[in-house]
């Protein structure tokens, strides 16, 4: 469990996927004293929360072979491994990713042209989504890029203007990178996750908590992180 005190009104327990990690965020006034009274008080819901994370599908270890089955978009796909000369390429269609690699490519290489792939589906899709809702919400971007990411789905440095978006969000239905995407705009205007930014994320995206359980309940890679 991890206990972040912060200067807030009231206590907040949130836990989240995949492995049911606890956190506290606590008002500066509270002692620990009430802080564990607090958390033992929601044990029962904390529990009914890991146990749903606790069955929801995974995926095993991915090998990067013909057969597998790969999502993109959130659509499962059967991949296709395919060796010879030439530079990797990653084509798709209906119900194929078709991977193009050197003779005698391993894991890590077949595993980076796909990588590589992903990240230039997910970009071409940012510059639409950042002009319609950066217009809709009031603010600009600084920048966005796209990284691998363990601990969540994006972040947002205030200060720099900068958002960063998890390159797994490429293997999710689009309206879940979009969700993602204006979480992360509101955060340039509220940096905590606190009633402003609910209100301000109803205001502006009435269904995002459907977008977030949809994201929430998609199938979790081997191993994969939190939001």
């Amino acid at each position: 469990m991890e206990v972040v005190r912060k200067d807030i009104k009231n206590l907040h327990v949130g836990v989240y996927p995949p492995s049911g990690r606890v956190r506290v965020a606590v008002p500066l006034r509270l002692d620990d004293d009430a802080v564990r009274l607090a958390v033992i008080s929601r044990l029962g819901w904390i529990r009914r929360q890991q146990a749903r994370f606790a069955q929801q599908d995974r995926q095993s270890q991915r090998e990067f072979v013909t057969g597998e089955s790969h999502y993109f978009e959130g659509r499962r796909y059967r991949l296709d491994v395919i060796e010879g000369n030439g530079p990797p390429v990653c084509l798709t269609n209906n119900k194929t990713i078709t991977l193009r690699v050197r003779p005698g490519a391993d894991r890590a290489a077949r595993e980076a042209v796909l990588s590589r792939w992903y990240r230039r589906q997910l970009r071409a899709h940012i510059p639409t989504l950042l002009a319609k809702w950066e217009h809709r919400i009031g603010v600009q971007a600084g920048e966005v890029r796209i990284k691998k990411m363990k601990t969540c789905w994006g972040s947002c440095n205030q200060e720099a203007r900068r958002i960063w978006l998890n390159l797994e969000l490429a293997k999710k239905q689009p309206s879940c990178l979009e969700y993602i995407l204006v979480h992360e705009l509101v955060h340039l205007i509220e940096r905590r996750h606190n009633d402003r930014f609910r209100e301000l994320m109803d205001s502006y995206m009435p269904q995002w908590r459907t977008h977030r359980d949809a994201l929430n309940r998609a199938p979790l890679a081997h191993a994969e992180w939190e939001y």
